[in-house]
C-alpha cells in the first residue's frame, strides 16, 4: 500500500467516522455503531502509524514498503 491508498484509506474511515456521529446526533448510538466507532478509531491509529513509518523510512533512505501494519495492541498504547 502506497501513501496515497493509506491516506484514501484515512479519508474513507474519518468520513464513516463522522457519518455515525452526525446521523445520531443527541441520541444515543446502538452496541453495534459503538463497536464500530471503536473499530474505526484503532484503524485509524492503524493507518496513521504507518503512513509516520514509511515517512520516517524514506526520510532515513530506506525503503518505505518494509513498513508494516501495527497490531491494535501496539499502536493504541501510544503516548499523544
Amino acid at each position: 500500500m502506497n501513501d496515497a491508498e493509506i491516506v484514501g484509506n484515512i479519508d474513507k474511515l474519518v468520513a464513516e467516522e463522522h457519518h455515525l456521529e452526525r446521523e445520531h446526533g443527541e441520541r444515543d448510538l446502538s452496541a453495534g455503531e459503538r463497536e464500530r466507532l471503536g473499530q474505526i478509531e484503532v484503524q485509524l491509529d492503524q493507518c496513521w502509524d504507518l503512513l509516520r513509518q514509511r515517512r520516517a523510512r524514506r526520510s532515513a533512505g530506506q525503503d518505505p514498503d518494509e513498513g508494516h501494519v501495527r497490531p491494535a495492541e501496539v499502536v493504541e498504547h501510544y503516548q499523544q
